[in-house]
């Protein structure tokens, strides 16, 4: 009879052969999913750095930032950019994302020109070997001697992706607030404004992955209409893209009403605009005249009363000026009730079409006296209002312009500082979402017990950084 030293080892021995199995036994299929992925859509969250922004529309420099291609702002003064594009290795967790859009900063102006003026654009981030570096495009103007640089994907930031396991992602990927610092060459680009190693925002990303092979679709597939006008004048489809105000969404997600936005009946956010789609009405290409009607509403929602519904989108063209209507309910104090109410204008010459579609990009509005009550006084008529853009289909396979892609897991909310992941460690991923720390909801997609139990068996420990920036401010 085995002694009980003996029957323990013979146990242990025997636990070991079925967790070796268990493992041996995934293996074949985590090999068959590690051929490399295409990443497609998502978005980067980026302050660059916050003390800079203060300093730019301070008092000494009295400037302004002005956003470029797309890029969106998003809370606490982050800027947002869009429609990730890129590939990663599940198997060696090499990862690249390059970003779209980009922000210009100006400042200490004297004349016609600025004596600061910097543009940083289309950031990439790419991860290998443990670690990790942000390029961007960059244009600067050189404090004193107002020599102007241009340097395309300067190896701005370095960043800290210790402790992340970048191996067996399945998507969507997050990697939130990396810690970045100031590279040697991206403090020359930066014009000298501050020394190498200086302390930048954190970085936050999440991108969405589709196999290599997997076919690209189209937005519209599956939506287009048979066959060519089936009327004259007849509006095959079409779509308005409007961001109201942009500093409107930033005190909405900023940190007086604290709220966030909500997109319903089809709308779709595209960062720096909403998208209302399925438009559909007459366009008379003689008279010059348009009058569509748009699928979509959007909902602000803050403390201190903030409560705005815009619904039932519709535009008017006549005489070269255009008129965009919604259905308001605004709650509160200075709320108000209003049906097809006229919000902003916008000129509208030349509406001619080509190629079948009629396109009107980035139109500057003004707001309405009607509009004016439909935001509680917050602005006047006359106010500028984000720009608008109109796309509309005459034809069955004109394609309208593409949304910039945000990734399917990105939300409106300040709150929501990385994308819901499809993995099985979803549960740190949230619990890490509003702290300072790493989070990159990546794995190998095995079932959590035998996740577990390798955990106990190798113990693997994930380890957490927390972001802390040191606010200073440039030379002036």
């Amino acid at each position: 009879m085995p002694s009980s030293g003996q029957a323990r080892a013979t146990a242990r021995a025997g636990a070991v052969a079925v967790l070796t199995a268990l493992v041996g036994a995934l293996l074949p299929a985590a090999t068959a999913h590690a051929e490399e992925r295409t990443v497609q859509g998502g978005r980067l969250d980026w302050g660059i750095k916050s003390s800079f922004q203060s300093y730019v529309t301070g008092p000494i420099a009295q400037g302004t930032s002005t956003l470029l291609g797309g890029a969106a702002t998003v809370g606490d003064s982050r800027f947002r950019f869009h429609s990730a594009k890129g590939s990663y290795d599940p198997g060696s967790g090499v990862f690249g994302a390059g970003f779209s859009g980009g922000v210009r900063f100006t400042g200490h102006k004297k004349g016609g020109s600025y004596e600061l003026d910097l543009t940083i654009s289309r950031p990439t981030v790419k991860v290998s070997d443990g670690s990790g570096t942000l390029y961007a495009d960059m244009a600067s103007k050189a404090k004193g001697t107002g020599k102007v640089t241009r340097t395309a994907q300067v190896p701005l930031a370095s960043l800290d992706v210790s402790g992340i396991n970048m191996k067996g992602g399945t998507g969507p990927i997050a990697l939130n607030n990396l810690p970045a610092k100031l590279t040697s060459q991206g403090a020359k680009a930066f014009a000298g404004y501050y020394t190498a190693g200086t302390a930048l925002d954190p970085v936050s990303l999440s991108t969405d992955l589709v196999a290599e092979s997997a076919p690209k679709k189209s937005e519209k597939e599956g939506e287009k209409k048979a066959g060519k006008k089936t009327g004259a004048g007849r509006i095959e489809d079409a779509a308005v893209d409007w961001g109201v105000r942009r500093t409107f969404r930033e005190y909405v997600t900023g940190p007086i009403a604290k709220g966030e936005w909500k997109l319903s009946a089809g709308a779709q956010d595209g960062g720096a605009l909403f998208r209302f789609p399925r438009g559909e009405g007459t366009y008379d290409e003689k008279k010059g005249t348009l009058t569509a009607e748009f699928a979509g509403s959007v909902r602000f929602t803050g403390e201190h009363g903030l409560d705005l519904s815009l619904a039932g989108i519709g535009v008017e063209v006549r005489n070269g000026k255009g008129t965009l209507t919604a259905d308001v309910d605004s709650k509160g104090d200075r709320g108000a009730t209003l049906k097809n109410a006229p919000l902003i204008t916008f000129a509208a010459k030349e509406l001619k079409p080509e190629d079948g579609l009629v396109s009107l990009t980035e139109a500057p509005a003004k707001l309405t006296a009607e509009g004016a009550k439909a935001f509680g006084g917050m602005y006047k008529a006359g106010a500028a209002m984000d720009p608008l853009s109109l796309a509309v289909a005459l034809d069955a396979d004109a394609k309208l312009p593409a949304l910039p892609d945000l990734g399917s897991s990105a939300k409106s909310s300040a709150s929501s500082k990385s994308a819901a992941p499809t993995t099985e460690n979803a549960a740190e991923s949230a619990k890490s979402s509003d702290s300072s720390s790493n989070a990159v909801p990546i794995g190998a997609g095995v079932s959590a017990a035998v996740l577990l139990a390798a955990a106990v068996a190798f113990g693997v420990v994930r380890k957490k950084r927390e972001a802390k920036v040191t606010p200073d401010t440039p030379d002036a």
